[in-house]
């Protein structure tokens, strides 16, 4: 279920993040770094060249992507992540409650289309909006599945 204004909200959220993202890539970099690491207690996504830390982004885990069950999972249904990571798809829960948008509600949104890829962007934009974060990164974490970060803050490391 979904209110009629979701989706043309949620087109608007994914032109956002379009906007946010490049912004991102002009300033950071982040397409271009031959490493990243994310340091879990620090929730922050550290971009490398060779040995050096070049930026470091602060991060809220939004979800993942699996190709074996072809479905998104919120971060805040994911009993492996600690709360303080995820306190912001806690708040996409919540907005997704009080409007009645099931997608945002529900554990697992299930890939209608077979592209799991925009399914994970679309709603990380969704999240980037509720939570008014910079943009979003799309990290490999194995066997072709994602997990999608919201960026809260970032810099030039040094």
């Amino acid at each position: 279920m979904k209110p009629d204004w979701y989706p043309a909200w949620r087109d608007e959220a994914i032109k956002q993040l379009n906007a946010k993202n490049d912004r991102l890539e002009k300033d950071f970099q982040l397409g271009d770094w031959s490493r990243y690491d994310y340091d879990i207690e620090t929730r922050r996504l550290l971009f490398s060249k060779g040995d050096e830390i070049k930026v470091t982004a602060e991060v809220q885990i939004a979800g993942s992507t699996s190709i074996k069950s072809q479905s998104w999972l919120w971060a805040w249904a994911n009993s492996n992540w600690p709360d303080d990571v995820m306190v912001d798809a806690k708040l996409v829960r919540s907005f997704g409650e009080t409007n009645s948008v099931d997608e945002l509600a529900q554990s697992y949104v299930t890939d209608v289309d077979d592209d799991l890829e925009v399914l994970g962007w679309e709603l990380s934009a969704v999240a980037v909006r509720i939570c008014d974060a910079l943009g979003a990164y799309r990290s490999p974490s194995g066997e072709g599945d994602a997990r999608f970060y919201i960026i809260k803050a970032i810099r030039w490391a040094g």
